[in-house]
C-alpha cells in the first residue's frame, strides 16, 4: 500500500528545475537553503530554461540534459510549465518530485485540471508527487531543506518529533515551537496531495526509529483507508500520533475547503475514527506542541500519578485543584519521602503532595536540588509538575538549574511551568535542556490529561482490530438501497440474534383484533410503510392498547393519520406487537455509512428525545467486546443502567450481546446497511429488546 519514502528525504542526488539567481525569488531561495543552509553531501544539478550558470555553478536548460536521472526532483517553475517538467522528470526515471508552485486546484477548475495531468504522469511513469502548492521539506536530523521558506535557516532544530501538515503557515508555527527546546526531526508539508498524501508521510515516519511522536496538522482527510492504515501501523510500533483537525465548525469546513480544497468529514466521526486507530486529538497549536512534547519524553506505564511542587502554596493549590477538575490523581508519598522532606524544609512548609518548599529554596540552593530530587525519586510519583509563578532574576534562575539537573538524575518528567510574562535567564535555561516550559497551568494539565489518556488507550489497543473501510469493498453493482419496513427489518435483525417483541402485520381491522389476542396482554399498533420511517411524528403509533375496541379505534385513527401526512405512501398494512411491560432505560442503537470512515455505530439516550440530550457514544465497526462495554459506560445513561434511586440494574450483558450482534449484521450480514435505526431499544433486568427498527440497506 506505501512506497519506499526514503530517497524522497535524504536523496544521493537531487535537481532543483527552475533554480535562479534572482533576488528573493523562490528559485533563488530554494537554491540558497540547499547550498548554504543545509548539509547536503549528495551531487547537486540545476535546471534554467534560459542561463548556462546560476549562482557560478553550472545549469541545464531540461531534466533530459542531465547525464543521469536524480532521485529526487525540486520544482519550482509556474504552474502551467510544471506538468511537462514534470512529464521530463518521469520519463528521464527521476523517482520523487517535490513541487512547490502554487496555482493548482486551490484555484479552481483549470487547476484541477493540471492536476488530473499530474496524476496521469505518476500513473504513466512511476514518479511520485510531494505537493504541488507547499513550502516543502525540512529534514532537520539531516540537515536538508528542501523549501524555498527563507525561515529555513532559523527553524533547523533536530529532534524526536516528526511533523505533518497538509499547510504551511501552522507547520512553522509548530516548528518554531524550537524556541522552547522543542525539536523537529523531519516535516513534511503535503500541500494539496495530487499524489503522495499526509498517510505516506505518518507511515513512513512509524518505521524511522529518531521519531518518537508524530504530529500532525489535518484540514481533511483524501484516502480514509490509507489514512487509517498508517495510523494503526504506527499504533503497533508504539509510536504515538498527536493530531489537530480543522474543520470542526462550519467556518472551520468552509475555510479548510477553499485552502486545499481537501474533505473534511463529520467532527464527531472523525474524533471516533482517532480514538480507534489509538491518535491522541487536542483542540489548539498549543495544545498539541505541549502534548507531543511530554509524549516524546516517554508514555506512561499506568494511569499517571502527579506530584506538584513549587515555592508558592497559592500556586500548588491552584495546581491541585486544577489536576482534581480534570479527574487526574495527586500521587501518596511514601513515608520515607515525607520524613526526607521534613528534615529538609522549614517547619512551615507543607511536605504532603502538593508541596510547598516556601521562598525558602529561592535563597538556598541545596534545599531546592534535595527536596524536589527527593519528590522526583518517590516511587508512587510518575510525573513531577513545578509551575514557576514568577520571574526574580538570579533565584529563579538557579532553581531552575537545579530542575535541570534532577532531571539528569531521574526517569520520572519534570514539567515546568512559566506563568510569567517575563522570561528571564531561568527560562531560558530550561530552553537550553531541552525541558520545554509549558505557558500555562491550563495547558500544562490538558497536557497531563492527554499523555495520561495516551497511555491508557495504548495499554487498551487491539492489534488485530481494522475498520470496515479497510476490509473488502463492497461489490460492483450492489443494488440501490431500499428502506425496510420495521416488521421486515425487525424479522432480519432477529435472525443475527437481535431479540425484538412477537407480533404481526395486520391487512385488516379483524386481523389486528386477532393479533392482539395472540400477543396477550396489551399491545401496540403501528403503521407499516416503507415511506414512513418516523412513525411517531404522525401519530402512527398507538400504544397501551387492551381491548378488541380499542384495537379497533386505533387502526381507523392510525390509517387516517397515516393518510393525510402521506397521501402517495405504500402502505402494507398495521403491526400489532406485544407491549413490554417491564419498566426499563429506552436507549438507541444506530448504524451509519459515514462517507469517509464507514460504518459506524452509535449508543445513547433513546426515546423522543434523542437528539435533544445527545447522550451518546460512537465506534468505527467492527466492535470488540471491549468496545461494546466501553461505549455504554461512556454516556451519562450508564448511571440508568446500573441502578440508581433503588431501581434495579439493567441487564448490561444483553445490551453488549446486542451491540455485539448489529455489528455482525452490518459486517458479516446478507445486506449493504446504509442506515440502521433501533430507537428504543428497552434494556431492562430481563434483557435487551429492540422495540423499533429502521433500516436502509441493499442486497450485497
Amino acid at each position: 500500500m506505501f512506497s519506499d519514502l526514503a530517497p524522497l528525504f535524504d536523496p544521493s542526488s537531487l535537481v532543483l528545475i527552475g533554480a535562479s539567481d534572482r533576488p528573493a525569488s523562490i528559485g533563488q531561495r530554494a537554491l540558497t537553503n540547499i547550498v548554504e543552509h543545509s548539509s547536503y553531501g549528495g551531487e547537486l544539478f540545476l535546471v534554467n530554461a534560459t542561463k548556462d550558470t546560476v549562482m557560478g555553478r553550472r545549469a541545464y536548460r531540461s531534466v533530459m540534459d542531465l547525464p543521469y536521472a536524480p532521485q529526487t526532483a525540486i520544482v519550482v517553475v509556474p504552474a502551467p510549465a510544471a506538468v511537462s517538467v514534470l512529464a521530463d522528470c518521469g520519463r528521464k526515471g527521476v523517482k520523487f518530485a517535490i513541487v512547490l508552485t502554487s496555482g493548482f486546484g486551490e484555484t479552481g477548475e483549470a487547476g484541477r485540471q493540471l492536476e488530473e495531468q499530474m496524476r496521469a504522469i505518476v500513473r504513466e511513469t512511476g514518479i511520485r508527487i510531494y505537493g504541488p502548492n507547499c513550502p516543502g521539506m525540512n529534514n532537520n536530523n539531516r540537515g536538508l531543506g528542501f523549501t524555498f521558506s527563507p525561515a529555513f535557516q532559523y527553524d533547523r532544530m533536530p529532534g524526536p518529533i516528526g511533523l505533518v501538515t497538509q499547510g504551511g503557515g501552522l507547520g512553522r508555527t509548530f516548528l518554531q515551537a524550537s524556541g522552547r527546546g522543542i525539536g523537529i526531526g523531519l516535516w513534511c508539508s503535503s500541500g494539496n496531495e495530487v499524489d503522495l498524501t499526509a498517510s505516506d508521510y505518518i507511515n513512513h515516519m512509524a518505521a524511522m526509529p529518531e521519531i518518537k511522536v508524530i504530529v500532525t496538522l489535518l484540514e481533511g482527510i483524501n484516502d480514509a483507508p490509507r489514512f487509517a492504515a498508517a495510523a494503526l501501523n504506527a499504533a503497533r510500533q508504539g509510536k504515538p500520533i498527536v493530531a489537530l483537525k480543522v474543520g470542526k465548525s462550519a467556518y472551520g469546513v468552509q475555510a479548510t475547503q477553499s485552502h486545499t480544497a481537501a474533505l473534511s468529514g463529520s467532527a464527531d466521526i472523525n474524533s471516533t475514527a482517532f480514538r480507534q486507530l489509538g491518535i491522541v486529538e487536542v483542540d489548539d497549536i498549543d495544545e498539541l506542541i505541549d502534548t507531543a512534547a511530554l509524549l516524546a519524553r516517554g508514555v506512561p506505564a499506568r494511569a499517571i500519578r502527579t506530584a506538584v511542587y513549587s515555592f508558592s502554596g497559592g500556586t500548588v493549590a491552584l495546581a491541585a485543584d486544577m489536576l482534581g477538575c480534570a479527574d487526574l490523581t495527586l500521587a501518596q508519598f511514601a513515608p520515607r519521602t515525607r520524613q526526607a522532606l521534613a528534615d529538609l524544609l522549614p517547619a512551615f512548609a507543607a511536605i504532603d503532595n502538593p508541596v510547598d518548599t516556601t521562598a525558602e529554596i529561592l535563597v538556598q540552593s541545596d534545599i531546592s536540588y534535595g527536596s524536589l530530587l527527593c519528590v522526583a525519586q518517590d516511587p508512587n510519583v510518575d510525573v513531577v509538575l513545578y509551575p514557576i509563578p514568577m520571574e526574580y532574576g538570579d533565584t529563579t534562575l538557579a532553581a531552575c538549574r537545579n530542575l535541570v539537573k534532577v532531571q539528569a538524575e531521574v526517569d520520572v518528567p519534570i514539567v515546568p511551568v512559566w506563568m510569567s510574562d517575563k522570561l528571564g535567564s531561568g527560562y531560558q535555561c530550561l530552553v537550553d535542556a531541552g525541558i520545554a516550559p509549558i505557558r500555562t497551568l491550563g495547558k500544562a494539565i490538558k497536557a497531563l490529561s492527554k499523555w495520561n489518556r495516551y497511555g491508557v488507550s495504548a495499554r487498551a489497543f487491539d492489534p488485530r482490530w481494522e475498520p470496515s473501510i479497510m476490509l473488502a469493498a463492497s461489490p460492483r453493482g450492489t443494488p440501490a438501497p431500499q428502506a425496510y419496513a420495521e416488521r421486515a427489518a425487525k424479522q432480519l435483525l432477529s435472525e443475527a440474534g437481535v431479540a425484538v417483541p412477537f407480533g404481526r402485520v395486520c391487512q385488516s381491522a379483524d386481523e389486528a383484533v386477532a393479533a392482539a389476542a395472540q400477543c396477550g396482554g396489551a399491545v401496540v399498533a403501528k403503521i407499516v410503510s416503507p415511506q414512513i420511517l418516523h412513525k411517531s411524528d404522525i401519530g402512527g403509533v398507538i400504544v397501551g392498547l387492551r381491548t378488541p375496541e380499542e384495537v379497533r379505534n386505533a387502526w381507523d385513527l392510525i390509517m387516517t393519520r397515516s393518510r393525510e401526512a402521506y397521501p402517495q405512501a405504500d402502505i402494507e398494512g398495521i403491526l400489532i406487537e406485544q407491549m413490554m411491560a417491564q419498566r426499563g432505560v429506552e436507549t438507541l442503537v444506530g448504524v451509519h455509512r459515514d462517507d469517509l470512515f464507514g460504518h459506524v455505530l452509535t449508543f445513547g439516550l433513546g426515546g423522543v428525545y434523542v437528539e435533544v440530550f445527545k447522550d451518546v457514544s460512537r465506534r468505527l465497526l467492527p466492535l470488540t467486546p471491549a468496545d461494546a462495554r466501553a461505549m455504554i459506560e461512556e454516556t451519562r445513561c450508564h448511571q440508568l443502567l446500573a441502578g440508581c434511586r433503588g431501581q434495579a440494574p439493567a441487564d448490561i450483558g444483553a445490551l453488549e450481546k446486542l451491540l455485539l450482534a448489529v455489528s455482525d449484521f452490518v459486517m458479516h450480514g446478507p445486506y449493504e446497511v446504509k442506515e440502521l435505526d433501533l430507537n428504543p431499544v428497552l434494556v431492562s433486568p430481563d434483557g435487551a429488546v429492540a422495540l423499533d427498527a429502521v433500516l436502509i440497506a441493499s442486497a450485497r
